[in-house]
């Protein structure tokens, strides 16, 4: 009888068949020489995607290729600031993305990506529910107040050139609970736990090549193309938050180049997603 990770790894081999054609045409139409040889991967354990992935970008020319890599089970993933993002078999939907981009500006990358999960996994939910799906600055999407995604977004410049690795973490269903361990951050969800039938394999079809699309759409246009789409899905407008300064203030959603806005009583902060993390009131980071 298969096992659990031996069902995942032929599932997510089937999505990885179905979602290439689509997303090594899109790079192929790309006038940068470097898009293409776009290959996907699927490997039944892994520490971190983005760690491996990240290691090929500095390893120079033979490691420079644009490559899906996908895990069914993810023993050592990272989020921001170091925190922690497991994935067993099944249970979750954890992959990276590494491309060469050369934006403009590359600020306000991550909220651009986090709208083109967003949007991709609304088409996915009931229709009310994908309307509340939101966006938590600058790297989180919440539904129903509980955690269902992260991102993580890595760049690695080499010379004239950089590299880009857009890590995703998505809840199938919510962690089970380890009695060693006290959670101490926003409780999270599962995407099947609001919509039947959705299994790993099946949202990397839908996510994939929309965050692809997305990621050549930023590079193209900026953030300013984003910004009214994280507005529609931003968690933290007009909510009293606390920096992990001890700053209190209002969120005032973001400014052109996605720094997070917070009126404070010593009038309005920009954050930066390298300087401090934020919270509404009440809630644990």
């Amino acid at each position: 009888m298969p096992t659990p990770l031996a069902t995942c790894v032929a599932s997510l081999n089937q999505a990885a068949e179905a979602v290439w054609p689509a997303m090594a045409q899109t790079l192929a139409d790309h006038p940068a020489e470097a898009m293409h040889g776009f290959t996907v991967e699927v490997v039944p354990t892994i520490g971190s995607t983005n760690a491996e992935l990240m290691r090929r970008a500095r390893s120079g020319p033979q490691g420079q290729a644009p490559t899906l890599l996908v895990a069914a089970e993810q023993t050592a993933g990272r989020g921001r600031m170091g925190k922690t993002w497991l994935s067993q078999p099944g249970q979750s939907l954890a992959f990276s993305l590494l491309l060469p981009l050369k934006p403009a500006h590359w600020a306000g990358l991550s909220l651009a990506v986090g709208v083109a999960v967003a949007d991709a996994l609304a088409a996915v939910l009931p229709p009310p529910l994908g309307e509340r799906l939101r966006l938590k600055w600058p790297n989180d999407l919440w539904l129903e107040g509980a955690k269902l995604a992260g991102i993580l977004v890595e760049t690695a410049h080499l010379g004239s050139g950089a590299w880009v690795v857009v890590g995703v973490g998505i809840n199938i269903q919510p962690p089970v609970p380890d009695p060693t361990v006290v959670w101490t951050g926003v409780e999270p969800t599962g995407l099947g736990v609001h919509a039947a039938g959705q299994d790993s394999a099946a949202v990397l079809r839908v996510v994939a090549p929309a965050l692809l699309r997305d990621l050549l759409a930023f590079e193209a246009l900026g953030f300013s193309a984003f910004a009214q789409r994280f507005a529609q899905r931003d968690a933290l407008r007009d909510q009293a938050l606390a920096l992990s300064d001890g700053t209190l203030g209002t969120g005032c959603g973001v400014d052109e180049q996605g720094a997070l806005l917070v009126l404070t009583a010593k009038g309005m902060q920009t954050v930066h997603s390298a300087e401090v993390s934020v919270r509404p009131l009440g809630v644990a980071t």
